[in-house]
């Protein structure tokens, strides 16, 4: 039974609900500082992960729950097809939240907990790519899978909000948004997403000599 007590919506510290214009106004500057807050640095490091898995030709796998599992899925259309540019090898990423048959095996054969970890160890292999989206950082599911990763030598993304969670520590390159707000970090994941995607495309699309 779905109880709507258990529901993570009401974790989310609320803005100014005297009007719904005065709601986006706080809404958006809260998502403009979080978006801001994300060191040039990190987003330097995860374009250069990227990018060097389409040259290896190896294979960047996402995961998520939720929100941040249609996040995961999204990334692969952007970093994949938005990205692609003759002569630059393509960028090979699969969401493993999108195969609902072998996800579903999985969490009935081994746990709901294993439904990442258990596809890495089909389909992985040293030098692959994980990006991890967890809002809050601790899902068991995304925990198992990056300790999967790290077990067939993976390089981990982790995208976080709240306080990070187990994620932000255990990840190679953590992307964290320090908002208390489950809409917010998730378009700021959303919007991360869009611009690595795009300033990967841009880099090819303009050439050596751009």
């Amino acid at each position: 039974m779905i109880s709507p007590d258990q529901d993570p919506r009401h974790r989310n510290a609320l803005f100014d609900r005297s009007s719904i214009a005065s709601y986006r106004d706080g809404y958006a500057a809260k998502l403009k500082s979080a978006l801001d807050s994300v060191p040039p640095s990190a987003l330097d490091r995860l374009a250069a992960s990227v990018s060097r898995v389409a040259s290896e030709r190896a294979q960047i796998f996402s995961i998520g729950n939720g929100g941040s599992s249609a996040i995961a899925e999204h990334l692969c259309c952007d970093w994949s097809k938005g990205t692609f540019s003759s002569g630059h090898p393509a960028v090979s990423s699969r969401s493993l939240t999108s195969n609902n048959s072998i996800y579903s095996a999985i969490a009935n054969d081994y746990g709901f907990d294993q439904v990442f970890a258990g596809q890495l160890q089909l389909f992985a292999s040293a030098g692959d790519l994980l990006i991890a989206v967890s809002s809050s950082g601790n899902s068991a599911n995304i925990i198992a899978a990056v300790e999967k990763a790290r077990e067939l030598g993976l390089e981990v993304v982790g995208l976080t909000g709240f306080s990070g969670g187990r994620l932000k520590d255990m990840a190679d390159i953590s992307i964290h948004i320090p908002a208390n707000n489950y809409g917010i970090v998730e378009d700021a994941h959303q919007s991360l997403i869009h611009i690595v995607a795009q300033f990967i495309a841009g880099e090819r699309d303009r050439g050596p000599n751009g």
